[in-house]
């Protein structure tokens, strides 16, 4: 029996995708789905998603993670210590879950992924990764009971010759999903779509304010800016696309927006996934900040991209460390750039994978000292002038003093 978790239908279908390639062999397949929304309850579940029909012949039972810990938030709760082998026997015996062979997992370093790898032990485990963020350094250090047991790390070829950073410094082998596998399940999923929105261009929508990068009028006021500048390259039709997690006033807010500018904005379900969007409605151009959906756009539809706002949220991410600094970063220097004025610029011309892993040794140099460069070509677009010195890749300031000096031989001392 194999234990699927996901949260998404963008990780129902990257799991359907390798079920339909042969990684999980046969027997039981048993899928525990989780919403991870801000408020759960005025969502739609995963399993009851527009398009999950499609796929819901891979496994034999689905689970809900929500009802079993309601009405805890999946995102929150996890198990105290002394708890877990009581939790651990409950959710066996209420799922019949005896003789688990392999759990397999998205996002393994957060609830509640990382929650119910800590609950169905004994078991190999392989992560399957969600995005972009596969390039990036693994988000939190894990506890030796769940490293030891990674086995293999499986991901969308989204960015072909890029390496994922993720659970490298655990020595668990990434392995590349076919992409003819996944845009199969993508064509599986639109086939039982219906009422889609069209337009001729399509906005992907984020929960930027959800995660504090910026505030809730910036992302609104980015959205807008998006839509401006679509009118200005002639756009009358456009469709947004919210974010799963992001709720809907973003779309209410950009519906007011569009009427002074002769936009007809249709909106698309927030269930509804982009490659799902993609594959229907073909549209001339997709738009958005550094959202995962635009490199599928590009890379699995042929469609053109740009992105819009990168800049701003490279300079907002605090701390440097944080996980969405490498998909930004590969959005940002992969991807044409949208200007409020309509015009779309090439990005520009560098070393992708050597500044991926660049950026990813800033983000964890104890974790990754094997990535520390012999320099940095300081980019202020990338790298923060104080985060290089405390790592000695530039010199402090002349007169400067020296608690930088200091920082940084204990960090070396640390490598």
């Amino acid at each position: 029996m194999k234990v699927f978790y996901a949260s998404t239908l963008f990780g129902a279908m990257s799991l359907a995708a390798a079920i339909d390639d042969g990684r999980f062999g046969d027997g039981r397949r048993v899928l525990v789905v989780s919403n991870n929304a801000a408020i759960p309850e005025v969502s739609t579940p995963l399993d009851q998603a527009s398009g999950f029909a499609a796929l819901r012949s891979r496994f034999d039972e689905v689970r809900s993670w929500n009802e079993l810990i309601a009405p805890l938030h999946p995102s929150d709760w996890r198990a105290r210590v002394i708890e877990v082998p009581m939790m651990e026997r409950l959710i066996r015996s209420h799922w019949d879950l005896d003789g688990v062979e392999e759990l397999v997992l998205e996002s393994i370093a957060v609830p509640p992924a990382r929650t119910i790898a800590g609950l169905v032990r004994d078991c190999p485990i392989s992560v399957y990764s969600d995005g972009l963020m596969s390039y990036g350094p693994t988000r939190d250090p894990l506890p030796a009971e769940i490293f030891r047991r990674i086995e293999r790390l499986l991901h969308l070829d989204l960015v072909p010759g890029l390496r994922p950073l993720l659970l490298s410094e655990y020595d668990v082998t990434p392995a590349i999903l076919p992409d003819e596998r996944f845009r199969s399940v993508v064509d599986e999923v639109a086939a039982t779509a219906s009422g889609l929105p069209s337009g001729q261009a399509i906005i992907l929508g984020q929960y930027l304010s959800a995660l504090d990068i910026v505030t809730p009028e910036e992302e609104a006021a980015l959205h807008a800016t998006m839509l401006e500048a679509l009118a200005a390259r002639g756009c009358t039709t456009v469709v947004f696309k919210p974010h799963p997690a992001a709720g809907r006033r973003h779309a209410q807010l950009l519906r007011a927006a569009a009427e002074p500018l002769g936009v007809r904005l249709a909106v698309a379900g927030e269930s509804v996934p982009a490659e799902v969007c993609f594959a229907v409605m073909r549209p001339e151009l997709v738009v958005g900040c550094f959202s995962t959906g635009l490199v599928t756009a590009r890379r699995y539809f042929g469609l053109p991209v740009a992105s819009y706002g990168t800049e701003m949220v490279l300079e907002r991410l605090t701390p440097y460390e944080n996980s969405n600094r490498i998909p930004v970063t590969i959005v940002d220097a992969l991807l044409p750039r949208l200007s409020a004025d309509g015009r779309i610029e090439p990005p520009p011309t560098l070393d992708l994978p050597e500044l991926v892993r660049s950026v990813g040794y800033c983000m964890q140099a104890d974790t990754y000292p094997d990535l520390r460069p012999a320099s940095v070509a300081f980019d202020r677009r990338y790298f923060k002038r104080r985060r290089l010195e405390m790592l000695g890749l530039a010199d402090e300031p002349a007169g400067k003093p020296g608690t930088l000096s200091r920082i940084r031989k204990k960090i070396r001392s640390a490598i």
